[in-house]
């Protein structure tokens, strides 16, 4: 494949006050193939579809209650005529005027059907913030490749590599076209980047990680937006990995204990850090509380579920 068209696909609702961010990103980008723009919006109430519009994409909504992760980009993705699907949060911000072309680079190897891109904070994170975003192993500095060798399976690695071996994320991620067509995203509650990814590589194809395509994107949670963030994912990791994050009452301490050292580390390098390590206490407790309980199989959720923000 020589330079492949793109079609940067970007599911939407409410995303006004991102767009200040997103679309001066891209249309910054230098890629030498043709771009195409298009967006799937769950009936924004704010100015969203009109900006997109001017901006010359094309949008299709839908009723908000139709959402669903992995179903969205599927539709996304059959309207796309782009030889190459770029996946989008619409809080995410693409880093550089070669972000495009450093992400769909592993794609000249014909057996990669997808790579996702790493991920920063933004640099006005608060720091708190900025070390749950940078603990992650989407922010590692370090490209790399997968793929099943010749007689392994998923299943027979242990249930933590398993779940390394899984890591893809939707926030900046990009699939070739044809292999998305034959292994679309899964109709699940949660987690339909990591359940595509197995599948692509059940499927006999490489499935990658580009450290060089930077995308910033953070959330800065409450406690209780941690705990279910945080429950919704370990449940995840329960269901489809047998992996229990937190498996006892005990980890749970050693969690708190470790997560509060690792902010006051932190906080230390910054200038202004120690002025925000008051939120530590509550904001990790409930992040591993909220693992512990997804480990178990439990729902406390603290008002409304916030799973669909997560895109």
């Amino acid at each position: 494949m020589s330079t492949p068209s793109l079609s940067i696909l970007v599911p939407t609702l409410d995303a006004g006050r991102y767009l200040d961010g997103l679309l001066p990103a891209l249309a910054a980008q230098v890629y030498d193939g043709p771009l195409e723009f298009r967006a799937l919006d769950s009936t924004s109430s704010d100015d969203t579809v009109p900006r997109l519009e001017s901006a010359g994409w094309t949008v299709t909504s839908i009723p908000r209650a139709e959402f669903r992760h992995g179903p969205a980009r599927n539709r996304l993705a059959a309207g796309a005529t782009g030889e190459v699907l770029v996946f989008l949060s619409q809080d995410a911000v693409p880093e550089g005027p070669d972000f495009l072309t450093n992400l769909v680079a592993p794609f000249q190897d014909p057996q990669v059907g997808g790579v996702s891109a790493r991920v920063l904070p933004h640099l006005d994170d608060d720091p708190m913030t900025a070390r749950t975003v940078l603990a992650a192993p989407e922010a590692g500095a370090e490209s790399a490749i997968r793929e099943l060798p010749p007689g392994q399976s998923l299943e027979q690695l242990d249930d933590r590599e398993r779940a390394e071996w899984l890591r893809f994320n939707n926030v900046a991620s990009a699939l070739r076209a044809s292999v998305h067509a034959r292994v679309p995203f899964p109709d699940v509650p949660f987690g339909e980047d990591f359940a595509w990814a197995a599948d692509a590589l059940r499927a006999g194809w490489k499935v990658g990680f580009v450290a060089e395509a930077v995308a910033r994107h953070a959330h800065r949670y409450s406690a209780s937006q941690a705990f279910e963030r945080y429950r919704v994912d370990a449940a995840f990791h329960r269901r489809v990995h047998g992996l229990r994050v937190r498996p006892s009452l005990l980890s749970v301490l050693k969690g708190i204990a470790f997560e509060l050292r690792e902010d006051w580390r932190f906080a230390r390098s910054e200038r202004t850090g120690l002025g925000h390590l008051w939120r530590a206490p509550c904001l990790r407790t409930g992040q591993v509380m909220g693992q512990w309980f997804g480990s178990r199989g439990w729902n406390l959720p603290f008002g409304r579920s916030a799973t669909r923000r997560w895109t």
